[in-house]
């Protein structure tokens, strides 16, 4: 069987800090903590489920530099509900971001070491999602990079455009991957990154030498070597890991 994207890891300067504002922006809770890292996910979460896409903060020591090339999009119900998240989040700790956006519908805010997320207007296509709308990834060329994540994630083209394409779970729950087309190519590791995990009973090495058969690269991110992952970079040099079987 395939591999299957099981959660986000967000690097984070203050993981118990980051992780505290993101679980009360989406009404998740703090499933575990450690002094390695701080997962949330909703009450009563079975993990791995594609009905929600868990976040996982680690430390690091560096601060975050560039805008984010893989961010998150929230979803709302109405123009109330917009307007209430988006006070509710700067209440958290949340500031104004300009990425460019000029006069949008949707608001670009910041979370408190700088990651920006949208706060989108309500559109029929979240309304199913949970608080998470979309995972988006800039990139170059958003077809080829779908085709390489319908493999490493084990989802579905659910739409596909010239600038945008989005997957969505075999299941159809949970948020959508989508990948976006912007000019700027990829400078720094990026601080938001999937960790996909091949099922229970499968070959942990065997799915990283059939995705990098699909275009994926060793990546080199600090790691020891002894770690129970792989390290890869999707066609367009997007860090992610390979987990253990899960």
């Amino acid at each position: 069987m395939p591999t299957r994207l099981v959660h986000l890891i967000v690097d984070a300067n203050d993981p118990a800090g980051l992780a505290r504002f993101w679980a009360a922006a989406l009404g998740w809770v703090i499933a575990d903590e450690t002094a390695d890292e701080v997962d949330i996910w909703p009450t009563g979460y079975q993990y791995p489920d594609p009905s929600a896409v868990p976040l996982v903060f680690v430390p690091v020591p560096e601060p975050k530099t560039g805008k984010d090339r893989v961010h998150l999009d929230l979803a709302t119900t109405s123009a109330a509900h917009q307007a209430e998240l988006v006070s509710r989040l700067v209440d958290l700790g949340a500031t104004p971001a300009d990425v460019g956006q000029g006069d949008v519908p949707w608001v670009v805010l910041a979370d408190p070491e700088g990651n920006e997320l949208c706060v989108l207007e309500p559109r029929d296509l979240y309304l199913d999602t949970g608080p998470v709308a979309a995972i988006l990834t800039d990139c170059a060329d958003p077809a080829a990079l779908a085709r390489f994540w319908v493999d490493a994630a084990g989802w579905q083209v659910r739409y596909a455009e010239d600038d945008i394409v989005g997957l969505r779970s075999p299941v159809s729950t949970g948020p959508y991957l989508e990948f976006v087309r912007v000019p700027d190519r990829k400078q720094v590791k990026n601080r938001i990154h999937p960790d996909v995990a091949p099922y229970s009973g499968d070959d942990a090495g065997a799915e990283v030498a059939r995705l990098r058969s699909q275009g994926a690269a060793p990546a080199d991110v600090g790691q020891r070597g002894d770690e129970s992952w792989t390290v890869l970079a999707d066609p367009e040099g997007n860090e992610f890991c390979v987990l253990s079987p899960r």
